[in-house]
């Protein structure tokens, strides 16, 4: 997860890992191959996929793509998707290992036209950038039919265990309630839907019985998935 933003994000495979700092874009990517990598992995595509219910053929921006290995998950599932990075090692990594398009730029000035894309996600990218409304709002400019976010959960066990440390230093935490306020204020009439997940951050046996059984409208999961559907909405916002 490389911001879209604010240069080089130490979580850019995931936030739920604690590489170095010195880590390469491999070493980042590899973590995925873990079993507790995969698991995450798993909840956090599927909890943005619910959210915005695309179609094969439909064209997706990744905010913020990183390693391109969420830019990856959704190509595989039938979009065709744009990574955007503001990291040109983080950009020839991913070109290398999922191949696609790939741009450089900034979540907050986003070097495309509007509605230029069918969705737009942001997995967990916009804990880097310095001004998560303004990237929203650009977000909002260049999608069709609607947008999706994933983020740190301030009301969480992982936050509890990790911020600050390792790396998330630096990261900043979001509440549902927040990012709600960024995509209302950017998107008029929209109504934002908004899950949680990973309660239990270890991976464990057990932190995966409590994800089963846990409603993800419970706020205290450390991976927030918020967005909105708002295609319905082109005679409100204009065309």
């Amino acid at each position: 997860m490389q911001d879209g933003g604010c240069g080089f994000n130490p979580l850019s495979a995931n936030h739920f890992t604690t590489l170095h700092m010195n880590a390469t874009p491999a070493d980042y990517d590899a973590w995925y191959a873990t079993p507790r990598g995969r698991w995450i992995s798993d909840i956090e595509f599927h909890s943005l996929w619910r959210l915005l219910s695309p179609r094969p053929g439909d064209s997706m921006l990744d905010a913020g793509c990183g390693t391109g290995h969420f830019t990856r998950r959704f190509q595989s599932a039938g979009l065709r998707v744009t990574g955007l990075d503001k990291s040109w090692p983080h950009i020839a990594f991913a070109q290398s290992s999922v191949g696609g398009a790939f741009a450089q730029g900034s979540a907050e000035a986003l070097p495309f036209s509007d509605k230029s894309f069918d969705y737009c996600v942001a997995v967990t990218s916009l804990c880097f950038v310095a001004n998560p409304a303004g990237a929203v709002k650009e977000m909002a400019r260049v999608a069709r039919k609607g947008l999706a976010l994933g983020l740190l959960n301030t009301n969480s066990l992982l936050y509890l265990s990790k911020s600050g440390t390792g790396g998330y230093a630096g990261a900043r935490w979001d509440t549902a309630q927040e990012a709600r306020q960024w995509i209302e204020n950017a998107i008029p009439c929209a109504r934002a839907i908004t899950s949680h997940s990973v309660f239990i951050p270890s991976g464990g046996m057990f932190s995966r019985v409590v994800e089963l059984v846990t409603p993800s409208s419970i706020p205290l999961g450390g991976f927030i998935a918020i967005g909105s559907v708002f295609d319905h909405l082109e005679g409100v916002w204009g065309k």
